[in-house]
Protein backbone atom coordinates (compact mmCIF):
# COMPACT_ATOMS: atom_id res chain seq x y z
CA UNK A 1 0.00 0.00 0.00
CA UNK A 2 1.32 3.43 -0.88
CA UNK A 3 0.86 5.97 1.89
CA UNK A 4 -0.43 9.04 0.08
CA UNK A 5 -0.04 12.59 1.44
CA UNK A 6 2.68 11.36 3.79
CA UNK A 7 4.45 14.71 4.16
CA UNK A 8 7.89 13.39 3.21
CA UNK A 9 7.54 12.74 -0.52
CA UNK A 10 9.73 15.20 -2.40
CA UNK A 11 11.91 16.14 0.59
CA UNK A 12 15.65 16.27 -0.13
CA UNK A 13 18.67 15.52 2.05
CA UNK A 14 22.29 14.58 1.75
CA UNK A 15 22.97 10.91 2.35
CA UNK A 16 24.87 11.40 5.62
CA UNK A 17 22.05 13.44 7.19
CA UNK A 18 19.32 11.11 5.92
CA UNK A 19 21.20 8.07 7.27
CA UNK A 20 21.67 9.75 10.67
CA UNK A 21 18.09 10.97 11.01
CA UNK A 22 16.47 7.77 9.78
CA UNK A 23 18.66 5.58 12.02
CA UNK A 24 17.72 7.71 15.03
CA UNK A 25 14.05 6.99 14.25
CA UNK A 26 14.63 3.25 13.86
CA UNK A 27 14.88 2.96 10.07
CA UNK A 28 17.54 0.81 8.44
CA UNK A 29 18.94 1.48 4.97
CA UNK A 30 18.52 -1.94 3.35
CA UNK A 31 18.46 -2.04 -0.41
CA UNK A 32 20.74 0.38 -2.12
CA UNK A 33 22.63 0.82 -5.34
CA UNK A 34 24.35 3.75 -7.01
CA UNK A 35 21.27 5.92 -7.52
CA UNK A 36 18.59 4.70 -5.11
CA UNK A 37 18.09 3.41 -1.59
CA UNK A 38 15.25 2.21 0.62
CA UNK A 39 14.87 2.84 4.32
CA UNK A 40 12.77 0.30 6.22
CA UNK A 41 11.16 0.48 9.64
CA UNK A 42 9.80 -2.68 11.27
CA UNK A 43 6.45 -2.24 13.02
CA UNK A 44 5.16 -5.09 15.19
CA UNK A 45 1.49 -5.82 15.82
CA UNK A 46 1.60 -7.17 19.39
CA UNK A 47 -1.98 -8.48 19.22
CA UNK A 48 -1.45 -10.75 16.21
CA UNK A 49 2.32 -11.20 16.20
CA UNK A 50 2.47 -9.92 12.61
CA UNK A 51 5.25 -7.68 11.37
CA UNK A 52 4.83 -4.79 8.97
CA UNK A 53 7.47 -2.70 7.24
CA UNK A 54 7.29 0.97 6.44
CA UNK A 55 9.47 1.52 3.37
CA UNK A 56 10.74 4.93 2.27
CA UNK A 57 12.09 4.92 -1.29
CA UNK A 58 14.74 7.46 -2.25
CA UNK A 59 16.60 8.35 -5.43
CA UNK A 60 19.69 10.44 -5.97
CA UNK A 61 19.35 13.89 -7.43
CA UNK A 62 23.10 14.38 -7.60
CA UNK A 63 26.08 12.24 -6.75
CA UNK A 64 26.24 8.53 -6.01
CA UNK A 65 25.57 6.66 -2.81
CA UNK A 66 29.25 6.07 -2.12
CA UNK A 67 29.43 9.75 -1.18
CA UNK A 68 27.92 11.10 2.05
CA UNK A 69 27.34 14.34 0.12
CA UNK A 70 25.04 12.73 -2.46
CA UNK A 71 21.66 14.48 -2.52
CA UNK A 72 18.65 12.18 -2.30
CA UNK A 73 14.97 12.93 -2.64
CA UNK A 74 12.17 10.85 -1.18
CA UNK A 75 9.85 9.12 -3.59
CA UNK A 76 6.84 6.99 -2.61
CA UNK A 77 6.37 5.54 0.84
CA UNK A 78 4.96 2.01 1.14
CA UNK A 79 3.76 -0.18 3.96
CA UNK A 80 3.40 -3.93 3.71
CA UNK A 81 2.94 -7.04 5.80
CA UNK A 82 5.99 -9.26 6.18
CA UNK A 83 5.64 -12.69 4.63
CA UNK A 84 7.70 -15.82 5.19
CA UNK A 85 10.52 -16.30 4.37
CA UNK A 86 11.35 -12.80 3.17
CA UNK A 87 8.93 -10.59 1.38
CA UNK A 88 6.33 -7.87 1.76
CA UNK A 89 2.68 -8.14 0.88
CA UNK A 90 1.55 -4.66 -0.15
CA UNK A 91 -2.05 -5.81 -0.71
CA UNK A 92 -2.81 -6.96 2.86
CA UNK A 93 -4.99 -4.67 4.96
CA UNK A 94 -2.99 -2.63 7.47
CA UNK A 95 -4.37 -2.47 11.03
CA UNK A 96 -5.25 1.04 12.23
CA UNK A 97 -2.71 0.99 15.09
CA UNK A 98 0.10 0.07 12.67
CA UNK A 99 -0.95 2.81 10.26
CA UNK A 100 -0.98 5.31 13.15
CA UNK A 101 2.54 4.28 14.15
CA UNK A 102 3.68 4.61 10.53
CA UNK A 103 2.21 8.09 10.06
CA UNK A 104 3.70 9.19 13.38
CA UNK A 105 7.17 8.05 12.27
CA UNK A 106 6.75 9.79 8.92
CA UNK A 107 5.80 12.98 10.72
CA UNK A 108 8.92 12.69 12.89
CA UNK A 109 11.02 12.07 9.78
CA UNK A 110 9.56 15.15 8.11
CA UNK A 111 10.34 17.27 11.18
CA UNK A 112 13.92 16.00 11.40
CA UNK A 113 14.61 16.50 7.70
CA UNK A 114 13.14 20.00 7.74
CA UNK A 115 15.78 21.25 10.22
Amino acid sequence: MIIENNGVKGLKSDLAHLDEVSAKLGFVRWQWEYTRATYDLKLEDKTTGSDYFLRVNTRTESGKLESPYAILYIEDVYIGKATFPHGLDYQSPIPDQILKMATSKLSQLKTELSH
